[in-house]
């Protein structure tokens, strides 16, 4: 059997050599554990002149899955890699991913009014922190448009509303969405702050590839002013949940969670000032870790390697 626990391997040179060079790759996989995998995949490696630089792997006890990640370079091309990968992914059955590890996923940003997590966002990814590249923005508002201006990106409106009869254009607007998603080659979509909830289709179709954000107080706390609530409350711990949108509202696999501690002696500005800040630093974070390809899913939870 295959270790249960993480383990880690830096600078395991598979061919033998500390002399290999080559562009960096990352490879992740998830399949039902036996025996063999470890040494199925570093043989793999090898026969195209692998040097492993990091590897994690995870036994689920819970769901029988192995999961593993491996950052590695070689001198041959990705098409070569997927060809010597390809006899273990079918001999395994595995679920399995490899990407360059300088390409940055392409990512849809959705947003509404409040610009903390957006601007969280855009500053990481222009400070090349974040190994994303972000073509496009989408608000159903226009008070952030100014903000896409500033860091250059295009902003375009789709308002979501209804008419004179009540009839809402939701519809509309999430096919406007998904045409973007086709056009700007979308691999990713990030709801930072995006004040709508999605059609449970649209859901179904990004489903794995959209990251939404919450504060933590949910269930206890719905509604208008989360924080005046827990601030009414004498909530001693604000916090996020950052998470895989999922037809069931907030309950979709979580990705990273954060809190920080607050007092009496605290205003409910406060709270809503600190409560934004670990908004931002957690929704980074998770797309952080996915764009990394450090996050697979196990059932309803998710395995991170970070």
């Amino acid at each position: 059997m295959n270790a249960s626990t993480p383990a880690t391997a830096s600078n395991a040179t598979l061919a033998g050599s500390a002399e290999i060079t080559g562009h960096p790759m990352v490879l992740s996989l998830s399949c039902k554990n036996s025996r063999g995998i470890v040494h199925a995949v570093s043989g793999a490696l090898l026969s195209v002149q692998g040097d492993i630089t990091d590897s994690k792997q995870f036994d689920s006890p819970d769901t029988g899955t192995f999961f593993m990640r491996v950052e590695f370079t070689t001198p041959e091309s990705r098409e070569a890699v997927e060809a010597a990968l390809e006899p273990v992914r079918e001999e395994f059955a595995m679920d399995l991913g490899l990407w360059e590890a300088s390409r940055k996923t392409r990512t849809l940003v959705m947003c509404s009014k409040d610009g903390r997590t957006l601007n969280d966002l855009l500053f990481q990814q222009r400070a090349g922190t974040l190994s994303v590249e972000i073509p496009v923005i989408v608000s159903n508002h226009l008070e952030l448009q100014p903000m896409a201006f500033f860091y250059g990106i295009p902003f375009i409106h789709i308002p979501v509303a209804k008419d004179a009869e009540g009839n809402s254009n939701k519809a509309e607007a999430e096919a406007k969405l998904l045409d973007l998603v086709a056009e700007y080659d979308i691999e990713l979509v990030v709801l930072a702050r995006y004040m709508q909830i999605l059609s449970d289709d649209l859901c179904r179709k990004l489903e794995g590839k959209a990251i939404n954000i919450h504060h933590s107080f949910l269930p206890s706390f719905k509604g208008a002013r989360p924080y005046h609530q827990a601030h009414e409350r004498g909530v001693k711990l604000i916090g996020a949940t950052a998470h895989y949108v999922t037809a069931d509202l907030d309950e979709g696999p979580i990705i990273e969670q954060q809190v920080q501690r607050v007092t009496h002696a605290q205003s409910a500005r406060e709270f809503v000032i600190r409560g934004r800040e670990v908004e931002g630093s957690t929704l980074s974070r998770a797309v952080k870790w996915h764009a990394e390809h450090r996050v697979l899913l196990d059932g309803k939870r998710t395995v991170v390697f970070d």
